[in-house]
């Protein structure tokens, strides 16, 4: 192969149009534009969207959707997780330390799922009733 070989594939390059060249070129005298009209004049433009002065499409429609701040703030720890902390009191700081929630998290929620394997000291997170059992299971305690 070389550069003077190389061609665009067959089909890709289409000749132009010629507009306004005689009743026999199919495209005489109005150029395919129809007659009269806005889409016949040189410049003929209205925005995207617009319908004519009919209310457009995205005006008629509602508003909806809407992302709460809380739900980005706001994350669940498995109860296999509290294992990996080394300290006995779990509070949000223990886990931010941990690396278990994100910095601008301020609500977590311990579910059970998975096993601890020691007696902790949950305080200040909320608890599913299932991991308040476990945790109670295994000698610690739940604090509000």
């Amino acid at each position: 192969m070389h550069f003077n070989t190389l061609k665009p594939a067959p089909g890709a390059k289409t000749p132009a149009k010629r507009l306004g060249r005689g009743i026999g070129s199919g495209k005489g005298k109005t150029c395919g534009r129809g007659h009269k009209g806005q889409r016949a004049r040189a410049g003929g433009f209205h925005k995207v969207g617009f319908e004519g002065g009919q209310m457009p499409l995205q005006r008629r429609i509602p508003k909806s959707g809407f992302r709460s701040r809380q739900v980005r703030m706001r994350e669940e720890i498995r109860l296999s997780d509290l294992n990996q902390i080394a300290s006995d009191v779990i509070d949000l700081e223990a886990l931010r330390l941990a690396d278990l929630i994100r910095v601008n998290t301020k609500y977590v929620k311990i579910i059970l799922t998975g096993k601890l394997n020691k007696a902790v000291t949950v305080r200040g997170l909320s608890v599913t009733s299932g991991a308040q059992k476990a945790i109670e299971a295994m000698g610690g305690k739940v604090e509000a």
